[in-house]
């Protein structure tokens, strides 16, 4: 079977509506199996943690039961509300056990590809290792288990063990590798080195191609046993020893006692009105803020009053984005450990706003070390008749997050943990039960606030730093310009970059990369993939609708 094209856009999707149910994802079969649970009696939550789980197999990269995942959503009696499943450092992961283990292990760490390019300089026993990105230490208590188990027990109708049969059926039965999807397993022949992951998820050391069958019958087995026993069967009994057992036999901290004591939080999300909608967010340990602050700015400044194929409006929105960029990577990290200011209030925009002109600023951000610019995730948005809207995300943070997959059971374990500093002075800097700056924010926007119209739509644009970028864009194009949905997700995009550069997609037309140059920008063309992962699905007054992400293998799927 031919390679496909991923650089090119050659075929046209429409805006998909529906009555009963509508699901928006990265990948077909997962938007079957959540629209399967519709059928049977489900709701959109338990949609959602369909979809998920089912992601896990058909995704595998990119999300897992050995992840976290988040959700925003607005319920059909009217509650608006979040849920964060992700947890903290291990008890034991200070600063100094962390830098000691590292140097300790470094020499016979497979972890540390040289063609990853993180490997770190121990050769300073003071202030020059960094977080690593790969391996034991930069897992962190994972929240998927728990997190979806707590949405379909408070907020769906069917029981785990049903939202998960899908998955199961995938992992044991075999699926046809899709395209996208297939070109970013190929990560995982340099990056595994274990034998307990290269057996998971390679084939003689290759990953599948395009169209190949595929089947994950330890993965399969593990969700079976989850099905029937619950989220405790992966915190504490043989998957919880499996993942012990990766951990510490490879230097790290993750314990039991830190698995068992993980609990589901359900925080208030935070919002700000943008040109008369309503948009929530997930507040700090997640980037949320930074969505929210970049969109005040940009109304403070008028951005969206901008021609829509304009540089102008590249420009002005991308101005916003730095200052949000430069504040939520200052501040935001895990409340319980460092306050965070209002960075979503309009004074805090009204004052950042005043020093931007005609002229490309130069404004830096970041986490030191963190390598979260470009890692990606999925998404899930669900609408249901009764009015439920969810989005929800489920995420490794890396492709196949810390290249260690727990012996014997085909979990992933995330690398969410990397995004720590091991500079004690900095906000984010690691801490025993702390979370880490997370960039997984999925959003919920009510179009009509002031108005008697019902009318929501769950969203998000996955991918690292991409994320509150594409927040933006899509709120735009929804909010200033009216556009369809599909048509919304379809624009071409841009992203500010941590160097200060401006990356664009080749396909952007009008000559428009040349007049940002001219305003003083430092424009670079990206690849399609480097500008997010985004889904929507929205409920108009009863009429349900949803629009994918043309840049993945996704579809909608709606009844």
């Amino acid at each position: 079977m031919p390679n496909p094209d991923l650089d090119r856009f050659t075929s046209r999707r429409s805006t998909v509506y529906a009555n009963d149910g509508i699901v928006a994802t990265s990948q077909p079969l997962a938007a079957e199996a959540g629209v399967e649970l519709l059928r049977d009696g489900g709701n959109a939550f338990d949609a959602a943690v369909a979809v998920a789980a089912a992601l896990n197999v058909v995704e595998p990269m990119s999300t897992g039961l050995g992840g976290d995942t988040f959700a925003l959503y607005r319920t059909a009696d009217g509650e608006v509300g979040s849920m964060r499943a992700c947890g903290g450092a291990p008890a034991d992961a200070t600063i100094e056990n962390v830098r000691q283990s590292v140097r300790d292990h470094e020499e016979s760490a497979s972890w540390y590809p040289e063609n990853r390019g993180y490997a770190v300089d121990s050769s300073d026993e003071s202030d020059d290792l960094s977080m690593p990105f790969l391996g034991p230490h930069a897992v962190t208590v994972p929240g998927s288990a728990r997190g979806w188990e707590a949405t379909v027990e408070r907020y769906g109708r069917r029981s785990l063990g049903d939202t998960l049969q899908p998955a199961i059926r995938y992992a044991t039965d075999g699926y046809p590798v899709s395209e996208v999807i297939a070109h970013e397993w190929q990560a995982a022949e340099n990056l595994f080195t274990d034998s307990h992951a290269v057996d998971a998820y390679l084939n003689d050391g290759a990953a599948p191609a395009a169209g190949e069958q595929i089947r994950l019958p330890r993965l399969g087995e593990s969700l079976a046993t989850i099905a029937e026993r619950g989220a405790d069967a992966f915190y504490e009994g043989e998957i919880a020893d499996a993942i012990v057992d990766e951990i510490q036999g490879k230097g790290g901290f993750l314990s039991h006692a830190d698995l068992a004591a993980f609990e589901v939080e359900f925080p208030d999300p935070v919002s700000t009105r943008y040109h008369g909608a309503e948009v929530y967010e997930l507040p700090p340990n997640n980037q949320g803020l930074i969505a929210l602050e970049a969109l005040n700015i940009a109304e403070e400044i008028d951005a969206g009053a901008q021609p829509l194929e304009s540089p102008e409006r590249v420009h002005y929105f991308a101005e916003a984005m730095k200052r949000a960029f430069h504040d939520g990577h200052r501040y935001i990290t895990d409340p319980d450990h460092v306050d965070v200011p209002p960075l979503a209030s309009q004074q805090w925009a009204t004052r950042r706003a005043t020093d931007i002109g005609a002229a490309a600023s130069d404004v830096s951000f970041g986490v030191p070390d963190s390598h979260a610019e470009d890692a990606d995730t999925v998404l899930v948005s669900v609408a249901d008749g009764e009015g439920n809207v969810v989005s929800l995300i489920n995420s490794l943070f890396a492709g196949f997050g810390s290249s260690l997959v727990a012996n014997g059971t085909g979990i992933t374990l995330q690398n969410r943990g990397a995004s720590f500093s091991l500079d004690p002075e900095h906000p984010n800097s690691l801490a025993p039960g702390k979370r880490p700056f997370h960039t997984l924010i999925p959003g919920v926007v009510d179009f009509a606030p002031e108005e008697s119209k019902d009318d929501w739509a769950a969203f998000g644009v996955m991918g690292g730093f991409m994320q509150p970028q594409g927040h933006v864009q899509v709120i735009s194009n929804l909010v200033d310009h009216d556009l369809p949905l599909q048509a919304a997700l379809d624009r071409p995009r841009w992203r500010y970059r941590e160097d200060g550069s401006l990356a664009v997609e080749g396909r952007i037309g009008g000559h428009l990369a040349t007049k940002l140059a001219r305003m003083g920008h430092d424009v670079r063309i990206d690849t399609p993939t480097q500008f997010g992962g985004a889904q929507i699905a929205r409920n108009n007054e009863g009429t349900l609708s949803g629009a994918t992400e043309p840049r993945k293998d996704g579809t909608v799927a709606g009844y």
